[in-house]
């Protein structure tokens, strides 16, 4: 199957959901699996069906950058349980675009880049819109119901790292310093995300994105 045979597809699944509210829809999967790339590629075929798309990402709702590492920078427990503010989450976003919601949300509450809170008012959603919300670990049980559907990306740890290399060289680090971090931090986390979360016999549809050009798209319910 091409990629473009599978966001077809992706949309026409995501577009026939009929909800009395916004309908949420995670992209989950390891870091540097494809996750922003395909959340990006959804948003316009999803516009030219005529419905409104809200994009955002874990990455608006980070924890400040003592809590992240106060287990220590290579910590996979405190990636897996400190990055991100869930709560923050469900109250300014996943909350308010659910079920008898006010569908007044906030895309993001946190810049990690300047390790700071967003002041921002809001936005209020159409009944009709579609959130697409990319981010690592949105599967967790503290998460999972409040997802109308889900995609997980699988992409082997061997070619992610790689990938993550090829695209974090820009910000000044090495290549080991890279892969380092991946394997010492990023790659253990998400084994205990997948040790006690499950999120591939949770989500919804399944791609397997180790091939960029050829994904393979499941299905499951």
């Amino acid at each position: 199957m091409t990629r473009a045979q599978v966001l077809n597809q992706l949309v026409d699944l995501i577009v026939a959901i009929q909800l009395p509210h916004p309908t949420r829809v995670a992209i989950d999967g390891i870091d540097a699996s494809g996750k922003t790339m395909l959340a990006d590629e959804l948003v316009e075929p999803i516009s030219r069906r005529g419905r409104t798309v809200i994009r955002a990402s874990i990455d608006g709702f980070h924890r400040p950058r003592a809590e992240r590492y106060r287990r220590g920078k290579d910590s996979p427990e405190g990636y897996y349980y400190d990055s991100f503010d869930y709560n923050a989450l469900r109250a300014n976003l996943l909350g308010p675009l659910g079920l008898n919601g006010s569908r007044w949300h906030r895309r993001a509450t946190f810049d990690y880049r300047t390790d700071s809170s967003i002041d921002s008012t809001g936005e209020q959603a159409a009944p009709d819109a579609i959130l697409l919300f990319d981010g690592v670990f949105l599967l967790r049980p503290e998460l999972r119901d409040l997802w109308d559907f889900s995609i997980f990306l699988h992409v082997d740890f061997k070619i992610a790292i790689a990938r993550a290399v090829a695209r974090d060289l820009a910000d000044g680090r090495t290549s080991d310093e890279i892969s380092a971090r991946y394997r010492n931090r990023y790659v253990p986390g998400q084994q205990l995300y997948f040790g006690s979360a499950y999120p591939q016999s949770n989500a919804n549809s399944i791609i397997e994105n180790n091939d960029l050009e050829n994904p393979r798209l499941e299905i499951k319910r």
